[in-house]
């Protein structure tokens, strides 16, 4: 390869790229099949559970993870009120974790007995404070509704009586707790239009958050343009949470999921100087990437012109990535995009380009390689021309020559107009001439 005289600083390292000079590097961590037990700790809630299922059915028919999943969502049902999620979960157990794991009708009907009886209660606590006008009271007896709804997993009951309390909000404290309900059920749902609007709404209050809510808000907003596939906006939000969240938001969203959902969407949308000053350079973000190794490290690799460790790393980690329930419909997507920033990047400071060494740094076939580069030039993303027979990829630099010539005239122009137009300014001063609109009297 032939480096363009113009080129410098990190992006010369490409040419070493391809394995040739690996014995300073550690060897790529390979990707271990996702520990069940390990993952679920880090949630709560229904969340966790709902991951658990996500898991059991999206294992591709691994019957070890999927009986491990749902023998640990049976666990967490039975600890909560839901019945009818209790009864899913057992029809799609099947009998296949013995006994012990089987319908248990006199836990269904003791919970259910016992939720129409706070049921009846609730609603006639509600009906005396409604008759009393107590709005702090009304507001309480709709949010206790919502509580009840969203344990017996009924969604939209829940998000229907957290939204009424909105009536009945006095403080800027009552607002956020009502944003907050309403974000929780939206994001359960799938209903990520609800998330952003109750996420603008909640920062719009005039009174300063707490920096928890505010971390808060960035992930749920972050997982809206997530779903929204809007990859850069998601980047920006999940990058700027604080690390004080820690574990506060578990019952939607883990520390770890903000370093991978942050980075791997960063890697996709940003370029090399966005990358290095928001993501790479951020002391905030950093403490949620030393939570995971492999996308900080991939991170790295990719900004260093490692691509053959990155795409290791990629590698590594899809498996799990597939399992992810906010991440599975995406990681396909942000893969393309990812390995597509690295092919530009690669050509960018070189005249020409071996195919066969470029092909090696990223695991693929000469042709393959041809195919996927044909495809960046016809999208104009990337300026070369490739040599099929020599197996070369030439460079397209503009003529510069050419383009100063223009720019000289392009000025001259410029230059031509305004003289004329001050001219002729001079000349209308001189002779007095002053142009009035006539009026009608």
């Amino acid at each position: 390869m032939e480096r363009d005289d113009e080129a410098s600083g990190p992006m010369m390292e490409m040419c070493t790229n391809g394995g040739e000079e690996t014995s300073n590097r550690r060897p790529i961590i390979s990707g271990e099949p996702l520990d069940i037990e390990a993952y679920a700790a880090l949630y709560k809630g229904r969340t966790k559970i709902m991951r658990l299922l996500f898991i059991a059915n999206h294992c591709g028919g691994n019957h070890a993870i999927q009986l491990e999943a749902l023998r640990m969502a049976y666990d967490e049902i039975k600890k909560g009120e839901n019945t009818q999620l209790f009864r899913d979960v057992v029809n799609k157990i099947g009998g296949r974790l013995g006994d012990k794991y089987g319908m248990d009708s006199a836990w269904c009907e003791a919970v259910d007995r016992r939720a129409e009886q706070k049921k009846g209660k609730l609603e006639n606590e509600l009906s005396s404070y409604r008759t009393n006008l107590i709005k702090e009271s009304i507001r309480m007896g709709y949010n206790d509704f919502g509580d009840f709804y969203y344990a017996c997993g009924m969604l939209g009951d829940a998000f229907k009586n957290y939204i009424r309390t909105r009536d009945y909000c006095t403080t800027t404290k009552h607002i956020i707790h009502m944003c907050m309900n309403a974000i929780l059920v939206s994001i359960e749902m799938g209903q990520f239009t609800h998330v952003t609007s109750y996420v603008n709404k909640a920062e719009q209050n005039p009174d300063p958050l707490d920096p928890i809510v505010i971390a808060k808000l960035r992930c749920a907003s972050g997982l809206a343009h997530l779903e929204l596939k809007k990859y850069k906006l998601a980047a920006r939000k999940f990058l700027d949470v604080n690390p004080e969240l820690g574990n506060s938001y578990n019952e939607v969203i883990a520390p770890q999921d903000i370093a991978t959902y942050g980075g791997l969407c960063a890697l996709a949308s940003f370029d090399r100087s966005e990358l290095k000053q928001k993501v790479i350079d951020n002391i905030n973000f950093r403490n949620f990437l030393e939570l995971v190794p492999e996308v900080r490290e991939l991170i790295n690799d990719f900004y260093s012109s490692r691509y053959a460790s990155c795409l290791d790393y990629l590698a590594s980690l899809k498996a799990n990535l597939l399992l992810d329930i906010h991440l599975h419909d995406h990681v396909d997507t942000l893969y393309d995009q990812i390995r597509k920033k690295a092919l530009i990047q690669y050509t960018l400071p070189f005249v020409s380009v071996d195919l066969s060494r470029m092909a090696d740094a990223f695991k693929t076939s000469v042709s393959g390689l041809e195919k996927e580069l044909e495809a960046l030039i016809t999208d104009n993303q990337i300026q070369a021309r490739i040599d099929s027979h020599n197996k070369i990829l030439y460079a397209r630099h503009a003529d510069q020559r050419n383009a100063t010539f223009q720019k000289v005239l392009q000025m001259g122009n410029e230059f031509d107009r305004d003289v004329r137009a001050m001219l002729l300014r001079a000349n209308l001063l001189k002779h007095e001439y002053h142009a009035r609109s006539s009026r009608k009297l």
